[in-house]
């Protein structure tokens, strides 16, 4: 099959899945969307939104309809890393024999990531970035592919440890969930408090999700792109003085450059494109950015949030 031909088939997937995903998700379209375009890219989503938005029945419901496993870790204060990595155990024989830990599945959700020690913090943003887990001296390579989708609840912050920058950045997406609206809410209420469960079908596997990955980065993109998503990244940095960079104090680095290109190339492949435009990243542009910036005094005096940086960088 050529690349043409495959991307004309993800886009027939891609349209089949968010119909499978909404017969149990009702709206949260762009939060859905995030999700596809972070699993197609192969990157990594960082969930924020309050209590009660269905987040664990999302990224369930999206294992399902792809066919993977999948693993939720509630992350507490007395969570270790060996209780996430595996550990290993003797057995009868008085051997050692390696048991692996929750991490080890294709969807991983790490439910309130801000509500355990650093130490294990660490270990799952580095399964993230190496796809693999050292113990005792033992690499263990995690399933491919490999998407963790972790959550943090933006209240109730006493007992916390917020993410410094530097962790958050291994996340490719921040993607913010909404209250729904009324009419979803009454649909919401309707679909939940009956008996009846809507099931929904396997549309794709994990070969072909490895295929459609590599297919997307072979796609072209043109040089103006690609200097397009350089310059929105530099405008962020106080030192280029841009005119939102004012409300700036840390901007943000390379990293979000290549995340621009990769979630544009998947945007583009998604909306049956054969190659990504500047339209293209500014669509992913919030989602990359949101957590990679960091804002001054002046902008928290003055209630600007950092999606008004943004959208204000995107305009000029």
């Amino acid at each position: 099959m050529t690349d043409k031909e495959q991307l004309d088939l993800l886009v027939q997937k891609y349209s089949t899945l968010r119909n499978e995903i909404g017969k149990v998700i009702v709206g949260q379209h762009e939060a859905v969307d995030s999700l596809l375009l972070a699993l197609f890219t192969g990157g990594h989503c960082l969930l924020l939104g309050v209590p009660g938005l269905a987040k664990t029945l999302m990224v369930n419901t999206l294992a399902r309809t792809l066919g993977l496993s999948f693993s939720r870790i509630q992350f507490t204060p007395d969570l270790m890393p060996s209780d996430i990595t595996g550990s290993e155990i003797l057995d009868r024989e008085r051997n050692f024999k390696f048991i692996q830990g929750p991490l080890f599945a294709s969807v991983v959700l790490a439910d309130e990531i801000n509500r355990t020690p650093p130490k294990t913090q660490a270990a799952l943003l580095e399964a993230m970035q190496e796809h693999k887990v050292t113990v005792s001296g033992t690499t263990y390579r995690l399933p491919s592919p490999f998407l963790v989708l972790a959550t943090q609840n933006p209240i109730e912050q006493e007992g916390t440890y917020p993410l410094p920058e530097a962790q958050l950045d291994r996340f490719m997406f921040n993607v913010r969930l909404d209250y729904p609206s009324f009419d979803e809410e009454v649909q919401i209420v309707k679909q939940t408090t009956v008996k009846q469960t809507n099931e929904v079908a396997e549309v794709l596997n994990a070969e072909q999700i490895i295929g459609f990955q590599d297919v997307i980065r072979r796609m072209p993109v043109p040089d103006n792109v690609v200097e397009y998503a350089v310059r929105l990244v530099t405008s962020t940095r106080p030192v280029q003085g841009s005119e939102g960079s004012r409300y700036i104090s840390w901007g943000a680095g390379p990293r979000a450059s290549q995340y621009l290109i990769m979630g544009a190339r998947t945007h583009a492949a998604l909306q049956g494109k054969y190659s990504p435009d500047s339209d293209d990243v500014r669509a992913v542009a919030c989602n990359v950015l949101r957590h990679r910036i960091v804002r001054n005094y002046f902008a928290e005096a003055e209630g600007i949030t950092t999606d008004q940086i943004i959208n204000e960088m995107l305009k000029s």
